[in-house]
This record gives C-alpha cells, structure tokens and sequence, in this order.
C-alpha cells in the first residue's frame, strides 16, 4: 500500500478528502471535524489582503421591496408584506486576482446584504442556482485547481480538468460555466441565485425548504469569447465601470426576486436531493413565487470603505430564516466569518458597511480595531446581577431537521433521480439552443485542447461524453482533427466560489 496517505498539519492521518463528519449521512456537520476546520481554517489564511475568492468585484447601494406575500413561510420581518429594507449588493468574479479583467470566463458572485430590523440578513449567491462541489471539506482542494501553480505562477488546464474529471458531481456547473452564462455582458443583465437551500419559518413554528431566485429586469445578455477577450485588453474594469456609471446616469438595475418553496416533508422523498448544491429543482415541480424587487440606486461614496470592506456570510440569518442540511452551506457557515475576521478584521461588523440598523447587545469585548464600547459600568459576562442582556428562548432552535446518524463520512443520501451527470445533460439538450451549443462545444474543445496529459484529456472527452454521447463524440472529432481554435484555451481562466 502506497504510504502517500493524507494527514493533517501535524502528521496525523486523515480518513477522508471527500466527506466531512457528519451525523449521518444527511445530517449536521461535526464542528470537531478537526480536519475539516484545519483545511477552511488555513484556506482562509493563504492571502493578505485580498480575498481569496472573489477578490475582483463591485457594488453599490440598493433597497429590496416586498410585493409579494409569504408570510404563510416565513415570519422574517424583511419578507413581510409592503416592507422597504436598505440593502449592499457587491458582484464579483471568482477566480481572478485584484486587477483581472472583468470579462474573462469565470461564475460570477452575486451577494446581497440586506439591512433589517432584526439584524443583517446576507444572500450570498452567484449567477448560477448550482455549484462545483457539494461538501466543504473539498473547497480548498477545488480552489487550488484553479488557481495557480506555484512554481510557474500560471494557470493550468491540466490542473483544472484533473480535479474536474475526478470530481463528477462539478459537471452541472461546468456545464453553465462553459455555455453562455460564463460570459454575462454585464453585472446588471445577468440573474442571480442563493443556489443552496435555505430554511424558512412561519409565525406557526412550520418549517419550509427555500431557494432564491433573482432576475434582471435588464434581460440576460451574454458577450461571445472574442469580445470578452477584445474587452479584457481594453478595459479591464468593463463591468465595474458599466455599473458605476449607469447608477450615475440614473438608471437603476432592478430585479425580481422570486423563490422557490418546498413542503418540509417533500425534502424525504424528492427526486433529487435538494440539499445537494450541484442540483436545482424544476421548476415545474415548484414553481417560483415572487417575492419582491431588488433596485441598486446608489453608488459608493467611497470604493474602499463601503465595497472592499463590505463583509457578506451565509451565517447571517434572521428570525425566520435559518439553514439547511446543505453540507456546502454548513461549512461556509465556519469559513465566511472567520475570512472576514482575518481579511478585515476581528470587529469587522462594527465598520459602517457592515454595521446592523438592528441594536447590538452582547458580551463581546476588545480585539483589533475595537472602537465601539459600552459604559465601564456595564456587565461584560454572563449571567449577571447587573441588568445586563439575556438571552431570549424564543429566538433559540427554530430552525432544524430531524438526524439521529452516527458520525460518519459519508456522501449525502441518493434519491431516485440522483446523478452527477444528468441534470447537467439536460441543460445541454434542453436549455441550450443550436447556437449555444456549437459555442459551447467550441469553448469546451479550446478549453480541453489545452489539456497537455494524455489522461487527463481522455478522461475530459469521457466526462462530456457523461454529460451528452453526441457532445462527447463531436469533442473528440474536434480534438482529433485539430480543428479546435488555440486561442480558446486561454478564454478560460478558472474559477471558484
């Protein structure tokens, strides 16, 4: 047996590089998955001061109005009817450094905090309801591949497919990352999505399952590859810069919100997993709802302070809406928070981008850039004789699901639909029409054209073949016959989330 075994930093064996801890396979992520927090802790930490992911991105002011009625979901004060709430919203690109351009292919971030009575409520999504991956503990691994190799400092296509073709569950997303969704014409006219699944809570203590939908009023435009590149030569900040100046214009992208809501019971017995991020789920099977509308009005008076800064996290929830057994949603519950703790700062939400309209009262003390602080006459524990806050019963365990799995590593539950290839096939036979087909497997053939491995190219074609036997097919016809355009490989840069 090969001695070229995972360990952690300190030398000890690791069980698994695929499946966190979980309490049964469908249940709650173990925060004394020790190595679990290790590789999210350390990823966090490998760039200063930029994000990791994300880095490259914009934003502006906004306000999210309600116009639809779901109060028979939630009891969130945000989503009650006629509500007006102020809001952030930054775009990004996911794999390039500060200073990138904007226009090279990538998935595109989409992340919305929303400034209500009850505390901040973040939506921290991208332009696509489906993700690389469905378990944190392979986050960093997922990252790397895309990003750059440590000696040449270049990327790679040979690392990139390597962990994609060993990684079958990304191909729903690849699949929207090499068709027109990776090449949005602008910030502004292209959708966003939560894509993982959320919980909400109505007045009743009734649970739902919820994913959230937002789309352009703008219309969804795409750009082809050799524009994107002519652009990137050009202006590298083309979508920061469409952005700012069409706030200035006054002309405001809005879009609307809608979400999809799944019984709580149906989560047992659904098709499909719905707690698998690389899954969506039709919408004839449940339909969207509206919710309200999303309108971004004003720009940053200041880029630094109010965009860079800006601090977004699935963690932050409110009550009525909590999280799901998503085990990607789970671990970046961790990892967001102490990202920003490390990129910003311990007292992070104390800056004004970051600070709740909702009052602050805790026992939190001290740290890196502290400078709000309450009388010396107030408590700083708990529990006290001294009038200080406590904590209110009501506010605890609303949200939660049924487990009692012993701790394993496991992949999620299969349900009778469950596959890593199908969802993605039928994007591509269903949703792409002939053009966008032809472009795809132009992209997808320059892409994998730039493959240098032998195995990893063959187990590329094999991975499209996966996803549609007549795509596979004319991949390989491509490849063989060199047809493939050269100057596609480099379109594609990498990506992450």
């Amino acid at each position: 047996m090969s001695e070229n075994h995972t360990t952690t930093q300190t030398g000890t064996p690791v069980g698994s590089d695929a499946h966190s801890l979980t309490t049964g396979a469908d249940g709650v992520t173990a925060l004394h998955d020790r190595y679990l927090v290790e590789k999210l802790a350390q990823f966090n930490r490998e760039r200063i001061p930029e994000r990791i992911v994300h880095a490259k991105g914009g934003g502006a002011f906004g306000e999210f109005v309600v116009t639809g009625n779901v109060t028979a979901y939630t009891k969130a004060a945000v989503f009650q009817p006629g509500t007006k709430t102020r809001t952030v919203q930054r775009f990004s690109s996911v794999a390039g450094e500060q200073g990138s351009p904007d226009t090279w292919r990538d998935v595109r971030g989409f992340s919305v905090k929303f400034y209500t009575t009850e505390g901040n409520y973040d939506i921290v999504g991208n332009n696509t309801p489906v993700f690389f991956i469905r378990d944190g503990i392979k986050f960093p691994d997922f990252i790397h591949s895309q990003k750059r190799l440590p000696g040449s400092g270049l990327r790679d296509a040979d690392m990139q497919w390597d962990f994609w073709t060993l990684s079958p569950e990304s191909a729903h997303q690849v699949t929207y990352l090499m068709g027109d969704r990776g090449l949005p014409r602008s910030w502004r006219t292209m959708p966003g999505y939560g894509s993982h699944t959320y919980q909400w809570i109505n007045e009743a203590g009734q649970r739902f399952w919820v994913k959230y939908h937002f789309h352009a009023h703008q219309g969804n435009e795409e750009m082809h590859g050799a524009e994107a590149e002519r652009i990137a030569g050009e202006d590298a900040d083309y979508y920061r810069r469409d952005l700012y100046e069409a706030i200035e214009r006054g002309e405001f992208p809005s879009w609307t919100v809608s979400v999809q809501i799944m019984p709580y019971e149906d989560a047992k017995t659904y098709r499909f997993n719905p707690f698998d991020l690389t899954k969506v789920w039709p919408h004839a099977d449940y339909p969207l709802i509206e919710l309200g509308v999303h309108t971004l009005n004003e720009n940053p008076e200041n880029f630094f302070a109010q965009i860079e800064q800006a601090a977004f996290s699935p963690a932050n929830t409110v009550p009525g809406i909590d999280i799901s057994p998503d085990k990607m949603l789970m671990a970046r519950v961790f990892s967001y928070p102490d990202a920003q703790r490390y990129r910003v700062g311990t007292n992070y939400n104390e800056l004004p981008v970051n600070a709740p309209v909702a009052p602050v009262h805790n026992y939190s003390q001290d740290g890196a850039a502290r400078h709000g602080f309450k009388p010396a006459s107030a408590p700083v524990y708990a529990p006290n004789s001294f009038g200080g806050p406590t904590a209110d019963p009501a506010a605890a365990g609303e949200g939660s699901w049924e487990t009692d799995g012993e701790l394993v590593r496991a992949a999620a539950t299969l349900h009778a639909e469950d596959d890593d290839f199908g969802q993605a096939g039928t994007l591509y036979r269903d949703v792409y029409d002939d053009a966008a087909k032809e472009r795809f497997l132009d992209t997808i053939a320059g892409a994998v054209g730039g493959v240098k491995s032998d195995e990893i190219r063959e187990r590329a074609v094999q991975y499209w073949t996966n996803v549609d036997a007549n795509l596979g097919q004319a991949l390989r016809a491509r490849l063989e016959s060199d047809v493939a355009d050269p100057d596609q490989a480099a379109e594609y840069v990498g990506v992450g989330e």
